[in-house]
């Protein structure tokens, strides 16, 4: 928790430039200059007499003020450490994730020349197949035409040969020649 340190003579934290306040050269320099305090009065008086003027704190306040003082640097010290503890992890994880952009950029390279060779198979494959589809066309048609050229010429046999050979061979339809030829 951050908590406002006027009351030890230190001005309020003020994190706005980026830096804390124990980074920043003005903070350290008024931090050893000699400030000037109002110095700490006793509120009992032994005397018993209203009439004389406080006296300065006995040894007592003081050794608060060394304590209080000695937690404020162990305080700076531990804020100091956990600072410099949570900029290495941080640099730390940016050097991660520095490692896996790079990781990643290699990977997405590799993605995308696998994608180009198997696109470029793809359109070879594809130019194939359509040369494929071609040249099967073109064969069924020659084979359609070669089919329908030899029904012609054996109908045309048959047709000569069934005129000199009627009387000697029971008649075949034409439809039956064609059915017996294309089976």
């Amino acid at each position: 928790m951050l908590t406002s340190s006027v009351g030890y003579g230190i001005p309020p934290a003020d994190f706005a430039s980026g830096f804390t306040p124990w980074e920043d050269q003005e903070f350290m320099s008024s931090l050893f200059l000699p400030q000037q305090q109002d110095p700490i009065y006793s509120s009992n008086n032994n005397s018993g007499s209203d009439n004389e003027p406080n006296q300065p704190a006995s040894n007592d306040s003081n050794n608060e003020l060394v304590v209080v003082d000695e937690r404020r640097k162990r305080r700076m010290i531990s804020n100091r450490e956990s600072a410099r503890r949570s900029r290495m992890r941080k640099e730390r994880h940016l050097q991660d994730l520095r490692n896996q952009m790079n990781r990643m950029k290699i990977e997405n390279q590799d993605l995308a020349n696998r994608f180009a060779f198997i696109n470029h198979s793809n359109q070879v494959l594809r130019r194939d197949n359509d040369r494929l589809r071609y040249e099967s066309s073109s064969l069924r048609r020659r084979l359609s035409d070669i089919r329908r050229t030899l029904i012609f010429r054996q109908l045309q046999s048959l047709s000569s040969s069934s005129v000199s050979t009627t009387t000697s061979v029971p008649f075949k339809t034409v439809g039956e020649q064609l059915h017996s030829l294309i089976a």
